[in-house]
Parts: structure tokens; C-alpha cells; sequence
């Protein structure tokens, strides 16, 4: 049974709201990336260097988001590209103030440790998995819409 008929068709009454699904949603994301970290730290970090680990996370990380994003734009679809893009500013918000809060307070990193990771010039791409969370609802909307989904 696909998403879409437990969302509307079997349960109508128990439909989630939009904006308690794209919480949710985000802390799906939340759960995949941390599994994500926790197979780079276990299974390949250990045979290469942090630099190419991160990249290799970061990439994994978008692709793993993809899913999780798709699936949630066919379950919960925008009703405007203006709105696709407010989901993803919500969910950017949400991964910063995390990365920044938790990692800081709670995991003891430094400030600087945590900006060095926007630092594009000495090979960090995290900043590409924050544009991709923010711009995916637009991308998989927009999609839809030129399938005639919408």
C-alpha cells in the first residue's frame, strides 16, 4: 500500500497537518543523517582521510535526503513553488540551528570548528547538503507539476 493511500484514502481522518508533517519529515532527515555519519565513521572513514569522508558523507547524505524529500513532496505536495521553497528554508533553519546547538553545547565543539565546515576553499562541501535540503521541495514540486502531477 503506497503512502499516498494511507495518507488520504484508508485514514482521512488521521491525515497529519502539513506543518506537523514537515517536522516530521525533518526529523526523518535527522535520523537518516545520522546513520549516514554513523556509516562513514564505522564502515569507510577508518581506510580514508577525513576530508574525503566528509565529501563522500555529504554526497551520500544529499542522495539519502533525496528519498526522504521525494517521498515527502508525493505525500504532502506544495501547493506553490513559493511554498516548496518555504518548506526547504524551514527545514535549512531547522539543520543549522541543530548542527550549531547540538554540536556545540552538547557534542563541545568550537564555534570555529563548526563554521570551518562552510569553508568551500579548503574542500568542505557541506554547504552544498544545506543549498540541496533547501532547494529539494522546490526541485521534486516543480518536477510533479511538469509531469502533470499538479
Amino acid at each position: 500500500m503506497s503512502p499516498d493511500s494511507l495518507a488520504g484514502g484508508l485514514f482521512p481522518t488521521m491525515r497529519i497537518p502539513v506543518k506537523a508533517a514537515c517536522l516530521l519529515a525533518w526529523m526523518a532527515m535527522l535520523v537518516v543523517s545520522i546513520a549516514n555519519g554513523a556509516f562513514r565513521d564505522y564502515v569507510y572513514g577508518p581506510s580514508v582521510d577525513a576530508l574525503t569522508g566528509h565529501q563522500i558523507s555529504t554526497a551520500s547524505g544529499i542522495l539519502l535526503l533525496a528519498l526522504v524529500i521525494r517521498v515527502f513532496v508525493r505525500c504532502y505536495p506544495p501547493a506553490s513553488l513559493r511554498e516548496a521553497l518555504g518548506i526547504g528554508a524551514f527545514w535549512t533553519a531547522l539543520t543549522v540551528a541543530f548542527e550549531f546547538l547540538f554540536f556545540h553545547y552538547v557534542a563541545g565543539y568550537s564555534w570555529s570548528a563548526l563554521l570551518a565546515s562552510y569553508d568551500v576553499s579548503s574542500g568542505r562541501v557541506w554547504i552544498f547538503m544545506l543549498l540541496w535540503v533547501f532547494m529539494a521541495p522546490a526541485v521534486f514540486h516543480l518536477r510533479a507539476v511538469r509531469r502533470g502531477k499538479r
